[in-house]
C-alpha cells in the first residue's frame, strides 16, 4: 500500500512509505486553498485559548503545579516588592484593571501545559500604549520587575512569571491596527519526494506542508475523539460503477481508505489567485502522486467546517498530548533528510520510560516539534533526553529552538545553537534597551553569556 492524502478545500491527506504504520511506512496529510481558520488564534479549533486551556489546566481534579522556584534551580534577583504605594499608583494608570484576587491571579500564574507556576501578586491589564509607557516607567523608577503576558499560551514558560513579578497582560489591547494577508511556502523517504513533488507542481500556491505521524493520529483520536477523515464514513461516496468508496468534501480524490497504523500524514494547503488555475495544478498534482504510488488515499474539502476539521488535527495535537500524562516539549530545526531520525532514536533510548514518542511539525521549513509523554514528571526521563536532545541536534548543525522560543524553560541551551560571541551580543542588546533587567527576567538568555 501506499501513503494517503486527505485535502480540504485544496488540502488532502496522503501517506507515503517509510517507516511505521500497516504495509505502508509514510502517511501524508495536505491541504486546500487557505480559508480563514476563524474564531480563535488556535485556528482550526472552534475555541477561545481561554476555553482551549481550561480543558486541562484549570480542571478542578488537576494536582496543583510545582512552584517554578522549587522546581528548578533559580534565584531571585534583587527587585522590589509590589507595596500599597505601587497599587494605588498603577490605579490611576489603568483604573479598574488592577487585579489582586489571587483566584484570577491563578490562571495567569501557571502556563497552559501546568509545568511552571509563578507566585505574581499582581496583574495589570492595559488598554493602550499609552498606559503600557506609564505602567513601565513606574516599574522602572520602582525596579519592578514585569512578566508581559498575551494568551499565555507558550511552550516553554515564557509567558509566565517565575517570582512575583507584575504581570502586564495585553488582553484588552485587541484592536486590529492593520492586517497583512500573506502567503507562500518557501520553501522521510515517500513523505520527502511527495514535498519535492508537491512544491515543482503547486510552486506559488503552496501554503502549507505539515506532516504528523502515526502516534499524534492515535493520541488525538483517543484523547479528544476526533474523527480521521480517512476513515470516517461521513467523508466517503460509493462510486456507481465499480462500488469502492472514494474520499469528498465537495471535491473527490479517488482512493480508498486505509486504517489508522499508517505512519504518517501530510496536510497541504494551496492559496492562489485564480480559482480555475489552481483547481487544474492541484488535479496535476494528485494524478502524479497517486499513479506513481506515492499516495495511496485522501480527501479534499472545500466547505469551512470540514477545513477546520482536518486542520484540528493537526493544530489540537499539543492538547491531546497534554492529557496523555507530563510532556517533555522541544522546538527543533533540522536538516529536512534528518528530520525524523531524532524521534526513532528516541524510542530505542527510552523504551518503556515513556508512554509516547511523537514528532510532526513543518516539513518547508525542517522544523521538528518533539514530544515524549510520561506517567509523570521523571528525572530518569528528563536525564534520558537532555542534553542528548540538543548535543544530536547540534551535530546536525540544526537549532535548539525553531519557533517555540526559548522562554524560560531554554535559555540554558541557547550555546548549542550560538557560539559565546553572539551570546554576549544578545546581553548586550539587552541592556541597552533594559538596563535594569525588569522586562521578563530570567528568560530567554543565559544568566551569564
Amino acid at each position: 500500500m501506499a501513503p494517503h492524502l486527505v485535502q480540504p478545500g485544496w488540502r488532502f491527506w496522503r501517506q507515503a512509505a517509510c517507516t511505521l504504520g500497516a504495509s505502508v511506512q509514510h502517511r501524508t496529510w495536505a491541504g486546500v486553498s487557505r480559508i480563514p481558520r476563524l474564531g480563535s488564534p488556535w485556528g482550526a479549533t472552534a475555541t477561545s485559548p481561554r476555553v482551549y486551556r481550561s480543558g486541562f489546566s484549570t480542571s478542578p481534579r488537576a494536582p496543583e503545579v510545582m512552584l517554578t522556584r522549587e522546581r528548578y534551580p533559580v534565584r531571585r534577583l534583587p527587585f522590589s516588592v509590589v507595596s500599597g504605594e505601587d497599587l494605588a499608583a498603577f490605579e490611576r494608570i489603568v483604573p479598574g484593571r488592577v487585579i489582586t484576587d489571587p483566584e484570577v491571579l491563578e490562571a495567569s500564574n501557571v502556563d497552559w501545559l501546568r509545568t511552571v507556576r509563578g507566585s505574581s501578586v499582581l496583574l495589570l491589564r492595559p488598554r493602550t500604549t499609552e498606559e503600557v509607557s506609564h505602567i513601565l516607567r513606574h516599574c522602572h523608577e520602582r525596579n519592578l520587575a514585569v512578566n508581559p503576558q498575551g494568551g499565555n499560551t507558550g511552550m516553554v514558560g515564557g509567558s509566565v512569571p517565575v517570582f512575583d513579578e507584575v504581570i502586564l497582560s495585553t488582553a484588552l489591547m485587541n484592536q486590529v491596527i492593520s492586517f497583512h494577508d500573506m502567503s507562500g511556502c518557501p520553501g522521510f523517504s515517500e513523505v520527502l519526494q511527495t514535498f519535492s513533488t508537491c512544491k515543482g507542481l503547486l510552486g506559488e500556491i503552496l501554503s502549507a506542508y505539515e506532516f504528523m505521524d502515526a502516534e499524534c493520529m492515535w493520541l488525538v483520536t483517543r484523547h479528544l475523539r476526533l474523527a480521521s477523515p480517512v476513515q470516517d464514513p461521513s467523508w466517503f461516496i460509493p462510486d456507481q460503477h465499480t462500488g469502492r468508496r472514494y474520499h469528498v468534501a465537495e471535491s473527490v480524490c479517488a482512493s480508498e481508505p486505509v486504517d489508522l497504523e499508517s505512519p504518517f500524514y501530510v496536510l497541504i494547503e494551496t492559496s492562489g489567485s485564480r480559482a480555475g488555475h489552481d483547481a487544474e495544478k492541484l488535479n496535476d498534482f494528485l494524478e502524479q502522486v497517486l499513479s506513481s504510488g506515492l499516495v495511496t488515499d485522501g480527501t479534499v474539502a472545500t466547505d469551512h467546517m470540514k477545513v477546520k476539521a482536518l486542520w484540528a488535527l493537526r493544530e489540537r495535537i499539543s492538547e491531546a498530548l497534554s492529557r496523555d500524562g507530563y510532556v517533555y516539549k522541544y522546538d527543533l530545526s533540522l536538516p529536512t533528510e534528518r528530520l525524523y531520525d531524532l524521534v526513532t532514536d528516541l524510542r530505542a533510548r527510552l523504551g518503556p520510560r515513556a508512554k509516547h514518542v511523537v514528532g510532526y511539525g513543518h516539513l518547508g521549513d525542517g522544523n521538528l516539534h518533539l514530544n515524549v509523554t510520561s506517567e509523570a514528571f521523571s528525572p530518569s526521563v528528563l536525564g534520558a533526553l537532555e542534553p542528548y536532545v540538543y548535543e544530536w541536534t547540534a551535530e546536525q548543525r540544526g537549532s535548539v529552538s525553531a519557533e517555540h522560543g526559548l522562554g524560560f524553560k531554554k535559555r540554558g541551551v541557547l550555546g548549542y545553537s550560538k557560539p559565546p560571541e553572539a551570546l554576549r551580543l544578545m546581553q548586550q542588546l539587552k541592556a541597552l534597551l533594559d538596563p535594569k533587567g525588569i522586562l521578563n527576567p530570567y528568560k530567554t538568555l543565559p544568566a551569564q553569556a
